[in-house]
């Protein structure tokens, strides 16, 4: 709960100094020395707004090639200017889970945001949240974090991702020519952007549920403009002899 705080607070940061800081160099060094650790990273960015803009320029983008490599390479190949400038918010989409409430994106349930050190990211999954006519585009999404007991709607998955070049996507492309509304309140958890619900648009295949190993049709994903998705779903439970096997 402190860490899903100091997260949400990195845009309130207040620090009006203007000497006495270590120089970006230094900082630079330091930070590769611990790994480029996210909770300390978000931690100084909450108190000094000095720190923030380089760890907006800098910091979050050394710790998602870090974190993801291949798929940060991936991500900025053949010029993909989806990311640029966007680093602090896929920075904590690899790492936090930013769960629902009531009246929030997902009306189902309340489950609070909490962080999610390993969380494995997959392109191969993300074919199987796009509809034909969009596989050439590239998806990758989390495998679901698993949040089970949830009262009535029993055992939920919440799973994000991020498209490559999200801004000439046949997804994007598909969304504006069937004039999908973006949602009148709702924005990105991640970035603050405007969402497109992607069950409205009739765009999530069935293929996303055998991924996700859930109940059909209980599916609800949104896109931002971004090209960050987030996305909840009713996951089978688990058989009494899978149960007692794991």
């Amino acid at each position: 709960m402190l860490m899903a705080k100091q997260y949400r607070c990195l845009h309130s940061a207040a620090c009006v100094c203007t000497k006495g800081h270590l120089s970006e160099d230094a900082i630079f060094l330091i930070f590769q020395h611990l790994k480029w650790n996210p909770r300390l990273i978000a931690t100084i960015s909450c108190v000094c707004k000095w720190f923030d803009d380089i760890a907006k320029r800098v910091l979050w983008k050394e710790f998602c090639k870090t974190r993801a490599p291949k798929m940060m390479l991936d991500l900025q190949s053949n010029g993909s200017h989806s990311v640029d400038g966007n680093w602090k918010a896929l920075a904590k989409l690899l790492i936090y889970c930013s769960g629902c409430s009531k009246g929030g994106l997902f009306d189902s349930t309340h489950i609070p945001g909490h962080f999610v050190y390993r969380t494995r990211f997959s392109r191969t999954s993300g074919k199987s949240f796009l509809i034909p006519q969009c596989r050439t585009d590239v998806l990758y999404v989390s495998d679901p974090c698993e949040h089970l007991d949830q009262g009535e709607e029993g055992d939920v998955g919440l799973f994000r991702g991020v498209f490559k070049s999200f801004s000439v996507s046949s997804v994007r492309k598909m969304l504006i020519d069937r004039g999908v509304k973006l949602h009148p309140k709702e924005v990105c958890p991640y970035c603050k952007a405007k969402v497109w619900n992607m069950l409205q648009a009739k765009m999530i295949p069935k293929s996303a549920c055998s991924r996700l190993v859930a109940f059909d049709d209980s599916i609800e994903c949104y896109v931002c403009l971004n090209g960050h998705m987030v996305g909840i779903c009713t996951l089978l439970p688990l058989s009494d002899s899978e149960g007692a096997s794991g």
